[in-house]
């Protein structure tokens, strides 16, 4: 038999005399102390993973284009909460009470709202929940360059994006992009991703209760970079891209040139040359990212739009 190296003998050793039950005791990392606090320490982290886990299994749906999402909410309730929103903007914003704008906008959305409404599109864009929207759309007299559509089909145009826009195919555009949200159900994925960050943080902050203030706050602060930056924003960069996929569709069925949504974003860039945040810490892609997709895009949006009910190109009434 060979023999025990001195040095791990000394270490399988028990200290003092008796029985070797107290094998490897004098490892510092061992002891009763060190246990309790590393316990304390996994123990909230094991409970928030599990809690992350069970919240995520239990809206775990297939989203647009075939990939999971994660949707905690009803679409009912998501609508009741985008009609709430709309009714609390419009009560304090300048609302355009008609004119060729506001037809032309309206013309314009019922058009992509009956697109939204095709089995064959939809399918195509893996929307394969009930929408059930009921559709409204205004014009807010504002300088942002701007538009949005809230849950529910609830669609408002701010004023300052209809020279960039120039035309109704360019508007179609922006108001395909935005309904491309909704369909998709982005804002109550946001949410859900949201809570499901905040248990992770509830989770951390129970685990280094005992640590230091100041160390408490650099591991929170930490865990709300990273998870800003690792998963918030890249699925906000991820819902932009899906809404310019689905809005390109959109606005193919609905009749309008789908090769205007790439020349829409080049002006865009040019109104918003100032304002250019490094794409990994922005909500949106980049400029020419968007730019490429749409152009990759024309190969599915071409045929659709050959097929469609074409609508004769028109400049938008700007001085209306």
């Amino acid at each position: 038999m060979p023999s025990i190296p001195a040095s791990l003998e000394r270490m399988a050793s028990p200290r003092g005399s008796g029985s070797g039950v107290r094998y490897f005791s004098a490892m510092p990392f061992m002891d009763n102390d060190n246990i309790s606090r590393l316990v304390s320490r996994i123990f909230p982290i094991l409970i928030g993973i599990v809690v992350m886990g069970m919240f995520a299994a239990r809206g775990c749906q297939k989203g647009p284009f075939g990939r999971t999402q994660i949707v905690q909410m009803s679409p009912e309730q998501e609508k009741a909460l985008g009609a709430q929103a709309y009714h609390e903007i419009l009560s304090r914003s300048p609302v355009l009470p008609g004119g060729p704008i506001v037809d032309e906008v309206r013309s314009i959305g019922r058009r992509l709202a009956e697109a939204s409404r095709d089995p064959e599109l939809r399918k195509k864009m893996g929307i394969r929940w009930p929408t059930n929207f009921d559709w409204e759309f205004n014009v807010v007299r504002d300088r942002q360059i701007n538009a949005f559509c809230l849950p529910g089909g609830k669609v408002v145009v701010y004023t300052g994006i209809l020279p960039v826009a120039e035309s109704d195919a360019g508007l179609a555009t922006v108001m395909g992009h935005e309904i491309g949200h909704a369909l998709a159900r982005h804002g109550a994925e946001r949410m859900a991703q949201q809570q499901l960050a905040k248990i992770g943080q509830l989770a951390l902050a129970v685990s280094v209760r005992d640590m230091d203030p100041q160390k408490q706050r650099m591991l929170l602060g930490a865990f709300g970079a990273g998870a800003q930056l690792g998963i918030l924003l890249p699925y906000s960069r991820e819902h932009e891209a899906e809404a310019d996929h689905i809005g390109i569709l959109l606005m193919a069925r609905a009749g309008y040139d789908p090769r205007e949504a790439a020349r829409f974003w080049v002006r865009m860039s040019k109104a918003t040359s100032g304002n250019k945040t490094a794409e990994f810490l922005s909500t949106h892609p980049s400029h020419e990212r968007r730019i490429a997709n749409l152009q990759n895009w024309l190969s599915e949006a071409l045929p659709i739009y050959e097929r469609s009910d074409k609508v004769r190109p028109s400049l938008l009434p700007l001085g209306s």
